[in-house]
């Protein structure tokens, strides 16, 4: 039977992707909701040549645009933000492809466990801000959470079989990013162009910044502790160039697994859509002769301050590490707009998080206004 798929954040780097990877495989597949947030003119396109029920537009200014444009084809047509989320509970779907970026996807990940969907999770910051809350809530619905992250997924496939309290430790692999072996003197002058050239891989402006400053690699680290039940001295980062080793299991007897691959996400969107099958590709595949030299190196957390702020704010727990990713959401984008050095990031992020109130167990409502609260600290920080 074929998987019925909805796709929040379709017009995003994951979700056009996501699509590819169903047009491959028709007989496996079905779109039922696509969501985008502004992008209105591909959000048509796809919707003329996939089909779906539904679309919604977050922006409500360009609801009558999508809904005329769709009209002839009897897809509902919705708009804002909150029917994002609403979408995600339709009944006949299957999965949800969390693909929206940052703290807008934690609602729709919410609604959609809580209406027992299972999730394909691109977006990394609902377990870093609420990674007990969410993992508590889909156990509680009998939700599977599958990771799409290329790091996640191959942590999850090397799992596969295996039992969890063997594990001694994990490695995620970072590929170091555009600065890798750069001194912080050299970041204090880089661009926002140098920043958005990244050596391996291709995504969206906002994760490309985060992998420059290593903090796309100190959030992993979060969302890991909650995917896997780990603990904090479990997780370690691992620098590898060549992005071809995607992460690794270390276990109690000392042997290792590692999922390896070329740098493309199809890979892992295929693997989490399709989960528990394995569903044949025609991706490029790997070649040892290729890549004759696999490196490693320990990341610089002094350089790269923004991964010892991660780790810093698992160990803290609490809304801790949803101050982080709050504060990290607004310096990159004050960085994107040429406001703020690349270096003053980590500056700003770390004071936000030693300002916001200390909350050991936060509810939904308690992440929600810690998020709402740090945004407007560290937009005063960076104001002033």
């Amino acid at each position: 039977m074929k998987k019925h798929i909805a796709i929040l954040g379709s017009t995003g780097s994951i979700g056009v992707q996501a699509l590819n990877v169903i047009e491959n495989h028709p007989d496996h597949f079905e779109v039922e909701v696509l969501t985008a947030n502004w992008n209105s003119e591909l959000l048509i396109r796809q919707a003329v040549k996939h089909r779906p029920k539904a679309v919604v537009i977050a922006d409500k200014e360009k609801y009558q645009v999508v809904s005329d444009a769709l009209s002839y084809l009897g897809i509902t047509v919705m708009a804002g933000e909150e029917q994002v989320a609403e979408a995600a509970c339709l009944s006949d779907i299957d999965m949800v492809l969390i693909a929206i970026v940052g703290y807008a996807g934690l609602l729709p990940s919410v609604k959609a466990i809580q209406a027992g969907k299972d999730i394909a999770l691109a977006n990394k910051e609902t377990l870093v801000i609420a990674g007990e809350l969410i993992t508590c809530m889909a156990q509680e619905n009998n939700v599977s959470i599958i990771p799409v992250d290329s790091e996640h997924s191959a942590i999850f496939q090397c799992m596969a079989g295996e039992d969890m309290s063997r594990v001694e430790k994990i490695y995620l692999t970072a590929s170091g990013g555009p600065f890798r072996g750069k001194s912080l003197e050299f970041l204090r002058n880089v661009t926002r162009r140098e920043a958005l050239t990244h050596p391996n891989w291709s995504m969206g402006e906002k994760i490309t910044i985060d992998s420059a400053s290593m903090m796309n690699k100190g959030l992993e680290v979060i969302e890991a502790r909650w995917l896997f039940g780990l603990s904090p001295d479990q997780i370690d980062v691992i620098v590898h160039p060549q992005s071809v080793i995607h992460s690794m299991v270390q276990f109690v007897d000392g042997s290792m697994k590692a999922q390896m691959g070329l740098p493309d996400m199809k890979l892992p969107i295929q693997y989490a859509l399709a989960w528990p099958e394995r569903l044949k590709s025609s991706f490029r595949r790997f070649s040892f002769t290729d890549y004759p030299n696999l490196s490693f190196e320990k990341p610089d957390y002094e350089v790269f301050r923004n991964l010892t702020l991660a780790f810093e704010a698992l160990a803290r727990g609490g809304n801790i590490p949803c101050a982080l990713n709050a504060a990290n959401e607004v310096a990159v984008k004050a960085f994107l707009q040429n406001r703020i050095r690349f270096t003053d990031m980590p500056v700003m992020i770390e004071k936000a998080i030693n300002r916001i109130h200390f909350i050991s167990e936060p509810s939904l409502s308690d992440y929600i206004s810690t998020d709402q609260e740090t945004r407007i600290i560290t937009s005063e920080f960076i104001q002033t």
